[in-house]
């Protein structure tokens, strides 16, 4: 299993996890958990559309991810 499986691999995880925790804390509306796996459900359509586009589904799930963490979290993460 290469890097890009892996970061695909928790690029999904923290989809899933941050999807529940926002829906569980109720920080994350249940219709923008909706709109959120639309896209997600939604994207492989549309990349296949587009040259050497499927590859590109984990760089729109990383991205889903990043739209999550500012809802749940209200703001960035700040690491230190």
């Amino acid at each position: 299993m290469g890097s890009p499986a892996v970061a695909s691999l928790i690029a999904h995880l923290v989809f899933w996890g941050l999807l529940l925790w926002g829906l569980v804390a109720r920080d994350l509306r249940p219709r923008w958990a909706i709109a959120l796996l639309l896209l997600w459900f939604l994207t492989p359509v549309g990349l296949s559309y587009v040259p050497y586009g499927p590859p590109l589904f984990s760089s729109v799930v990383a991205v889903l991810d990043i739209v999550l963490v500012f809802i749940v979290f209200k703001g960035d993460v700040r690491l230190t």
